[in-house]
């Protein structure tokens, strides 16, 4: 099959008429986008832009031979004048199937929130599941093809969720291209929102592009290796966990722990729960070789500052013991290995220290420099190494 998408913006499409925000106005040429519409082999259309004729022939289209036009939810934004010819649009209601003369098979496939998903297969077996705005699946045809689709147009920015739900099913698998479509304001602006899906095994195209269904080499590697670096309160746990977000049963690391009597450190580890999603299972140890040795779902350590903490509580280092600073070396140097060595997608956190501030006690002095040496040994062991400042991620490596 070969998909033509003549919009893949949120239903008010990009930028969304009289929005003075930075995104909007960021949204010029190639980022503008118009509602999503998708022309599957000339002869189906999901949802409908305005314009549509006029979008088909940007693309290098044409909607005559147009034989069924289904919608998914109801339209939002301005009316949409159907071109003469084109057959009045309708839905398929839940659970049925709809085969056209030209091969293709269309089930309705039901979604969490107001609207209809279809997953379309061509004539030659090849299958797309395609979501409305805001939905993710509700459940999963019992007596369809369970293995991955290959491809899926949905809202991955607003449901990274129910990305991780699919790959739970084993309805997206390692060669799905995933499509991020019903891209609106409330994303990034570019290329923020290419990297933000890369780390999610998305992507998003231009309007117009004609993708073929099937064809693997498009589809992004989510890097295996990230570390996240930051300051205070830079955002960085927040995109360490939304780099994570649409991957089914990740496993949170604290190793924080607990501090008795601090209302404080109670509050921080509360909110940081809270923004989990529930699939999320949390261990709270410092022990991380092991985790990184086991084979498992993804893995979220928050934070190596903490684990260093840890590591030079145990070698009595804040006292000056003898010893301690070779004891750390030695640990750092574990970690690192065990870093290179998992086969785990892994994410972890740490404090980016010094910028030039001297702390004022040797004590300080020793744990910025162990902080520094270790967040070096595990960036010359990842993939990808950021850094957040003010919410921002910048790519290092």
């Amino acid at each position: 099959m070969e998909i033509t998408l003549l919009g893949t913006g949120g239903p008010r499409g990009l930028p969304v008429p009289g929005c003075p925000c930075a995104v909007c106005s960021a949204a010029v040429a190639s980022a503008a986008r118009a509602p999503v519409s998708l022309l599957v082999d000339g002869t189906l259309l999901l949802d409908l832009t305005p314009g549509p004729a006029l979008a088909a022939a940007r693309a290098g289209r044409t909607l005559s031979g147009v034989r069924q036009v289904l919608l998914t939810h109801p339209q939002a934004g301005p009316p949409v004048d159907l071109p003469p010819g084109l057959p009045a649009p309708g839905r398929v209601p839940e659970g049925e199937r709809l085969t056209s003369l030209t091969g293709h098979r269309v089930l309705a496939v039901p979604v969490d929130a107001p609207g209809t998903g279809y997953e379309v297969t061509g004539p030659a077996g090849d299958r797309l599941l395609y979501l409305p705005p805001g939905c993710g699946p509700a459940g999963l045809s019992s007596d369809g093809d369970p293995a991955p689709y290959d491809m899926v147009l949905l809202d991955v920015v607003g449901r990274p969720d129910a990305l991780a739900r699919l790959r739970a099913a084993g309805a997206v698998g390692a060669t799905t291209d995933v499509i991020a479509v019903h891209l609106g304001h409330d994303a990034p602006p570019e290329p923020e929102l290419h990297r933000r899906l890369g780390a999610a095994g998305a992507r998003a195209v231009p309007d117009g592009r004609t993708l073929t269904v099937g064809e693997y080499e498009a589809v992004p590697d989510v890097p295996r290796r990230t570390l996240v670096l930051g300051g205070a309160r830079s955002g960085k746990s927040a995109e360490a966990e939304r780099r994570l977000s649409a991957f089914p049963g990740v496993v949170y690391v604290a190793t924080g722990g607990t501090r008795d009597g601090d209302a404080e450190w109670a509050a921080r580890v509360r909110l940081h729960r809270e923004r989990r999603p529930a699939t999320w299972r949390t261990v709270e140890t410092c022990d991380l070789l092991p985790l990184l040795a086991e084979d498992g779902p993804p893995l979220l350590v928050d934070c190596l500052a903490l684990w260093l903490t840890h590591v030079m509580d145990a070698a009595g280092a804040w006292q000056d013991a003898p010893g301690a600073d070779r004891e750390i070396d030695h640990r750092t140097a574990e970690l690192a290995a065990a870093w290179r060595a998992t086969r785990r997608t892994v994410v972890a956190v740490s404090n980016e220290v010094g910028s030039g501030v001297v702390p004022a006690t040797a004590s300080g002095r020793r744990f910025r420099d162990a902080l520094g040496r270790l967040n070096t040994a595990v960036a010359a062991e990842s993939e990808h190494v950021l850094l957040v400042v003010s919410g921002l991620a910048l790519r290092l490596r």
